[in-house]
């Protein structure tokens, strides 16, 4: 048993700069939008193309952005994706077109993928297994913490001193980020073996997806995590016209909804820090069916106009945070569990890519849904294929707990 989180100082270290970094993240979206949406007065098409200039690169380039994770060192990977996006940032206080913003946001976001896995991998350095689900649930926490803190505090910032002023405040943070890092140790593990070291980078592309396919955990969970988040962002982004639907609703009801979601998140990552031990695949399928309930709720709950919306809406939003947190948290930390060190950059990559692709498809097909049969029914039509999707889950468990060592092990070996 090595020395608990709260005495791992390069975890602590590493978390400070995830926080850090995560804090800016959320700052410089909202600046983005004031000054793009409000300033510059850019259509609705074009607000939709900010959004997919960061999730396009992340998705299609994350296998191959942890193959990179995996060949080279990981502290100078993550280094040198934080001191771009500081200068990146910077570059959008003299950016004069929406076109100029698209390209900074795209090398933005391929970076951002490049990060992603390196900070995986390197967590994976400096965390014994046995803290690991501990470890993956402060990482949760500070993700959620950011999303509801980093809003809230961007447009007071915003407010106060201007969106460039943010973006320069947001760049500070990415260099701060860069300066902690700078303090890790070099990485334990290269490349394990001859053999590996031979493959072309083609090759090692396809190791994350071989070695999440050999492991019937990791390949129906990761299912399990994009189903999830794809009926996530379909609904998420048609809460706002769910709203329109009520006939008394808060104008501020979308804000409270979505810090509920939020706080529940942050909740589950709190409570799964606490515990060592947890049925991973149980918890998640518990996710599933929570997700499902709440955003079939909401739409039921609209459909009859029930009163006090103001109180059951952000219930429901931070029931379906925490049951999100339920389905994520065990699935990265198992997933760190079984991945060897030297793999984690090409698996994460892959778990990225297919999570963010989910982010780009739901909002898409969430618009499509509620225009073809409204989006009340959108809502529990959803809901309740996430709930046929627990009970599928459930009758299969059997066969996914049930993996025998060698599968894994021969997965190990690729």
């Amino acid at each position: 048993m090595g020395p608990s989180l709260r005495k791992n100082k390069h975890f602590i270290r590493l978390m400070t700069a995830q926080a850090i970094s995560s804090l800016g993240d959320w700052l410089s979206i909202v600046a983005i939008m004031t000054l793009v949406g409000l300033k510059w007065e850019a259509t609705s098409m074009q607000m939709s193309f900010i959004i997919l200039s960061l999730a396009v690169p992340m998705a299609l380039f994350g296998p191959v952005s942890g193959a990179v994770a995996d060949r080279m060192e990981r502290k100078t990977l993550m280094i040198l994706s934080d001191v771009v996006r500081g200068v990146l940032i910077l570059l959008l206080t003299i950016a004069t077109n929406v076109w100029m913003v698209y390209g900074c946001l795209f090398l933005l976001g391929l970076f951002a993928s490049v990060f992603i896995p390196a900070k995986n991998g390197k967590l994976k350095e400096v965390v014994p297994d046995e803290h690991m689900k501990e470890a993956m649930a402060i990482t949760s926490m500070i993700n959620s913490s950011s999303k509801v803190i980093g809003p809230l505090l961007s447009g007071i910032l915003v407010t106060m001193l201007g969106a460039y002023t943010v973006f320069y405040i947001d760049s500070a943070t990415f260099f701060l980020s860069a300066l902690l890092i700078l303090f890790l140790p070099k990485g334990v593990v290269e490349v394990s073996s001859e053999k590996e070291k031979s493959h072309s980078f083609k090759e090692e592309v396809k190791v994350g997806f071989q070695f999440i396919k050999k492991i019937n955990f990791l390949m129906f969970g990761l299912f399990l995590l994009g189903v999830s988040l794809l009926i996530l962002q379909l609904s998420d982004s048609q809460i706002i016209v769910l709203v329109r639907q009520l006939t008394n609703a808060s104008p501020d009801l979308f804000g409270y909804c979505v810090a509920g979601s939020g706080l529940g998140m942050l909740f589950t990552g709190m409570y799964l820090s606490k515990k060592t031990e947890y049925n991973a695949f149980l918890y998640m399928c518990l996710g599933v069916l929570g997700i499902g309930l709440g955003f079939g709720a909401m739409g039921v709950l609209t459909y009859y106009d029930l009163s006090q919306s103001i109180l059951w809406f952000p219930t429901l939003g931070l029931l379906v945070g925490t049951a999100f947190g339920l389905v994520i948290i065990p699935f990265q930390s198992a997933a760190q569990e079984k991945t060897p060190v030297h793999m984690t950059g090409r698996v994460f990559g892959v778990i990225n890519s297919t999570t963010t692709t989910a982010t780009i498809i739901g909002p898409l097909a969430g618009g499509g849904l509620a225009t073809l049969i409204g989006v009340i029914p959108s809502f529990i039509v959803t809901g309740s294929l996430l709930v046929l999707l627990f009970i599928i889950s459930v009758a299969v468990r059997n066969k996914i707990e049930g993996e025998t060592p060698s599968s894994a092990q021969s997965a190990t070996s690729i």
